[in-house]
């Protein structure tokens, strides 16, 4: 039996409540580099900078949109990150596969790990003159400098995920008798893949300043090619330029591997979460 009342008000705040969004996010990170440039841009107007010593942003984007148009920018940018993935790869392998082997192992620890801690503190820099003499200027030596450079952080970052493993995981794996894939594949990898996803994005922003440091030394081609040339010619402008590519791109592979990051690990109830809610 009808009883006469009006329901349309009680729905109103329920349709409300479920398609509400929250306020879009202002982008907070353009903040500080749009603040830099402008910044750079008036003070080179004041006449505050020396203009052989650092050039306009005016003048850096002209250089910038001139050899993309009649230049070799999008050939010099497809060498930079051809070398930079095949060294990352190269690394990133490797450091995967001997972290899950010293993760796993307390015999293989304690045979390698004191190994890859010492030459872990070498500098790549170090390498350089040694690698020039080994292999020359062509593209394995800076192919290794970049693999060497990622190679410890992914290795680390394995090998901390694996040792991270809650124990009572890996006692209730062997109480329903897992074989050692049903192990990995269901306990090891998804608990060790925190720390794999932030190796793997460490790893690449290493690998990236390899990348500077081996076109630094004697590349014919690439955007480290460019610093190069810049220097050679007192071309501040072409510095600055390669500069601004190295920190684009570099910026924009780290943003993807973030939102991998979100997307894989969405599951995990982590502070992070709770703070961009």
């Amino acid at each position: 039996m009808a009883l006469g009342l009006d329901t349309t008000q009680t729905d109103r705040p329920v349709r409300r409540a479920v398609s509400t969004r929250g306020p879009r996010r202002v982008p907070l990170g353009w903040i500080v580099p749009a603040a830099i440039v402008l910044f750079w841009w008036g003070a080179y107007e004041a006449g505050w900078i020396n203009p052989v010593l650092f050039s306009s942003p005016v003048l850096v984007v002209q250089t910038l949109w001139d050899a993309m148009i009649h230049g070799s920018f999008f050939s010099d940018l497809g060498v930079s990150v051809g070398r930079w993935l095949l060294g990352f790869g190269v690394g990133a392998v490797l450091g995967l596969l001997f972290g899950a082997v010293t993760g796993l192992s307390r015999t293989a620890e304690r045979l390698l790990d004191p190994t890859f801690q010492m030459l872990r503190t070498i500098p790549i820099m170090g390498l350089v003159p040694l690698f020039i003499v080994w292999f020359g200027l062509g593209e394995l030596p800076k192919i290794l400098l970049i693999a060497i450079a990622a190679f410890f952080l992914v290795y680390i970052e394995m090998y901390a995920g694996i040792r991270g493993i809650d124990r009572k995981l890996v006692e209730v794996g062997r109480m329903y008798e897992l074989s050692t894939g049903q192990m990995l594949r269901r306990i090891i990898i998804p608990g060790a893949l925190p720390h794999i996803l932030q190796g793997v994005r460490l790893g690449l922003g290493v690998a990236w300043l390899a990348l500077v440091i081996a076109e630094l030394t004697g590349a014919n081609s690439g955007i480290g090619h460019w610093m190069q040339v810049g220097r050679e010619n007192v071309r501040v402008d072409i510095v600055l330029a390669a500069l601004i590519v190295f920190a684009a791109v570099g910026k924009i592979v780290d943003s993807i591997v973030r939102l991998i990051e979100r997307r894989a690990l969405g599951w995990r109830d982590s502070v992070e979460r709770e703070m961009s809610a």
